[in-house]
């Protein structure tokens, strides 16, 4: 017989309230590695990138209409039918990343709703007072949610959050957030204002395993490095490079992406995917949280263009980490959660709703693996002292152009095969930056492990064995 229990961390002092919850006060950061693809801080000021992962537009329309809210061009189809199933149909029109990119207008989030700011550090945790009194208990980690922020804040991000959370149960660790740009603003954790660019080639890859595509699965093409043309869809005599499946999505491989898509996917299969991994859905918590939404275009192309990243496709960083956390629990949606539950901790960890089987999640777990040991995170995850073991992700990257706004993102969760945290992070940069989302995310899990360490495994001697 096993018994598991946890070790304690290293005591750590406390950092200054204030950086839990909200103060300013940047300070100078320490250098940090430079990476293949721009995706980590540098020593110094760098520029940003102007070409990425996912900088070709779509051409979604804002238009109200029942095109507009599904992505596609025709208003019929069955739209009544759709939008009875959960996640089918986006709530509300699906705005055009090119023509109106939602970031240019968000607002701060309500201080009524903002528990985080509400929240006063207490005998080592974070509580806060409800009406009448009660006193409820958050679940993040002060020292973790302290750490991130001071992140953020130092390298004067000019929009950037980062959300940790523990995958089996939920339980929300940090959710950090800064903007130079806006110190007013405040929410950025639960907004779904970032496009999703290369992140959503997880829900792509996920539909893609279950319509029979595996992991080894090789697709020749050539091009379409930066844009996508329709040209590109079709095999041709000059396809002189092939990857697999699980090559194509750690280099992030825009045109495997879209001409699997347009192979093995019908837009019902990837709004299906889309849906349950909670895309144009409530997800409940606390603070209210955006739906992200993803129009699903119906015409091949924007099908294909889609698949790859380009859509007009939306997520909040605690969607992320939770999109991250249905790999890291076999295939199950478990719900997010804030406040630390009353009485005795449940002996065993929520059952989730099935989203992927173990299967398919194993095979995606082995796909987002690529990421980190041999494609775009690679140099980030390798950086001598600040390596996270067994770790996977998908990095996503695009940038809007006027004004310019480059946006980057990790997911991702570790260790592999006994998963402890998960967590995403976005960083919106101006031409000047210090830090991406890659270089985020690792952190995000290095210092998350840190304050969550694993189980120690107790085994009873041998002569214990055989009784009762």
């Amino acid at each position: 017989m096993r018994f598991h229990r946890r070790l304690l961390s290293a005591a750590v002092a406390l950092l200054p309230l204030a950086l839990v919850v909200g103060a300013t006060g940047p300070e100078h950061p320490a250098s940090a590695g430079a990476s293949e693809d721009g995706g980590v801080g540098a020593p110094s000021v760098g520029t940003a990138a102007h070409a990425s992962e996912s900088d070709a537009g779509s051409s979604g329309s804002a238009a109200v209409s029942a095109a507009a809210v599904l992505g596609g061009e025709s208003p019929d189809g069955g739209l009544a039918a759709l939008a009875a199933e959960p996640g089918m149909v986006p709530p509300v029109p699906v705005p055009s990343r090119e023509k109106a990119p939602p970031i240019a207008k968000v607002k701060p989030l309500p201080r009524s709703v903002d528990l985080m700011a509400r929240a006063t550090l207490e005998g080592g945790k974070l509580v806060v007072k409800e009406k009448g009194g009660k006193k409820q208990q958050l679940t993040i980690d002060p020292v973790l949610q302290a750490s991130l922020t001071k992140i953020l804040r130092s390298y004067e991000t000019p929009y950037g959050a980062a959300v940790v959370l523990e995958p089996s149960s939920g339980r929300v660790l940090a959710l950090a957030e800064h903007s130079a740009a806006r110190p007013e603003l405040r929410g950025l954790p639960v907004r779904a204002v970032f496009p999703a660019a290369s992140i959503f080639k997880v829900i792509t890859g996920s539909a893609l395993l279950e319509a029979g595509v595996t992991p080894e699965t090789e697709e020749c093409f050539h091009g379409g490095k930066r844009r996508i043309s329709e040209k590109h869809l079709q095999d041709s005599e000059r396809d002189a490079s092939c990857y697999s499946l699980a090559l194509a999505m750690g280099r992030s491989a825009n045109v495997i992406f879209a001409k699997l898509t347009n192979k093995h996917l019908t837009v019902d299969a990837l709004r299906r995917m889309a849906a349950r991994f909670r895309f144009n859905r409530e997800i409940a918590f606390p603070v209210p949280t955006d739906v992200s939404l993803a129009a699903i275009p119906e015409e091949t192309f924007g099908l294909a263009n889609t698949g790859a990243g380009f859509g007009d496709v939306y997520l909040s960083p605690l969607h992320g980490a939770l999109v991250a956390a249905v790999a890291a629990n076999e295939g199950r949606w478990v719900d997010p959660i804030l406040f630390e539950p009353e009485g005795p901790a449940p002996l065993l960890p929520a059952e989730g709703e099935p989203v992927l089987t173990p299967e398919v999640a194993r095979d995606l777990t082995a796909l987002l693996e690529e990421t980190v040991t041999s494609g775009t995170a690679r140099a980030v995850f390798r950086e001598r002292g600040f390596r996270v073991e067994d770790a996977v992700g998908k990095t996503g990257s695009l940038a809007d152009r006027e004004p310019f706004r480059d946006y980057s993102w990790f997911v991702g969760f570790a260790p592999k095969d006994k998963p402890r945290v998960a967590v995403a992070a976005i960083i919106v940069n101006d031409p000047k930056w210090r830090i991406r989302g890659t270089w985020l995310g690792r952190e995000a899990l290095r210092l998350g492990l840190e304050r969550l360490p694993a189980p120690v495994e107790v085994t009873a001697p041998a002569s214990a064995a055989g009784k009762p």
